[in-house]
């Protein structure tokens, strides 16, 4: 049973400029994936997948192996899938590693508390599962849309709306762990398959960063929430 965590972070963001190792808390913003990652029990191996030299030299210095992505796969049109699918095929072939878990992380989505991905590949294999998402629940969302014209409620019934806790639950995937086999990737183009697991988490744990407004608010949160790192941290993590 092999693990991997890969974490995509291509350069030239068009939001927030060199988003991925803008500094967060006191860390370039990868760096705490790649730290999370790292002191996860249930993962073997932690891989960034850049087509970015600065990039690529963050992810070294906080402990991550380093696959260099291909241009054709590092544009704004390109999948996450793809970029993981070439980085199965690298691992593969210059490691000689065949993973059968596959732990996708997302640099834009540091609010992580310590055992959340030991927690979710857990769940994936109590639940023997091909794939799981983190969620949170959106406990008082009330969703409307614009349809030619006409203001529709899309996850409630506005005519009917009754009490907020006789809804059923709804949740948001809130982009922070996915976790899949191989062959789901492989066999669907998709990170999930057919047999879907949920991880769910607290709702500050939704926020991630694509602006500068945000990392206001998700620094805010690693604070609160007692999660900085004390500074001569990264060093210690160095082997």
């Amino acid at each position: 049973m092999k693990t991997i965590a890969v974490i995509p972070a291509r350069g030239g963001s068009k939001g927030l400029v060199n988003k991925n190792i803008h500094p967060v808390g006191g860390l370039p913003l990868l760096a705490w994936t790649v730290l999370q990652a790292r002191d996860a029990a249930l993962v073997d191996r932690v891989f960034v997948t850049t087509n970015d030299p600065a990039i690529a030299a963050v992810a070294r210095h906080y402990g991550a192996e380093v696959i260099e992505r291909p241009e054709g796969i590092s544009g704004d049109k390109a999948t996450s899938e793809a970029a993981i699918q070439h980085a199965l095929d690298v691992v593969a072939r210059d490691h000689g590693l065949v993973a059968d878990t596959v732990v996708f992380l997302q640099a834009t989505s540091p609010l992580r508390l310590p055992g959340d991905i030991d927690r979710a590949i857990e769940t994936f294999r109590q639940e023997g599962a091909d794939s799981l998402i983190s969620v949170t629940k959106a406990d008082d969302l009330t969703i409307w849309e614009r349809r030619e014209g006409a203001w529709n409620s899309v996850n409630f019934d506005y005519r009917n709306r009754g009490m907020r806790q006789d809804r059923p639950a709804q949740y948001i995937e809130n982009g922070s762990i996915y976790i899949f086999t191989p062959e789901v990737l492989q066999g669907y183009g998709n990170r999930i398959g057919q047999k879907l697991a949920a991880y769910t988490m607290e709702f500050w744990q939704t926020w991630e960063i694509d602006t500068i407004e945000e990392v206001d608010l998700v620094e805010y949160y690693l604070k609160k929430k007692g999660l900085l790192k004390p500074a001569d941290q990264s060093d210690n993590h160095h082997h």
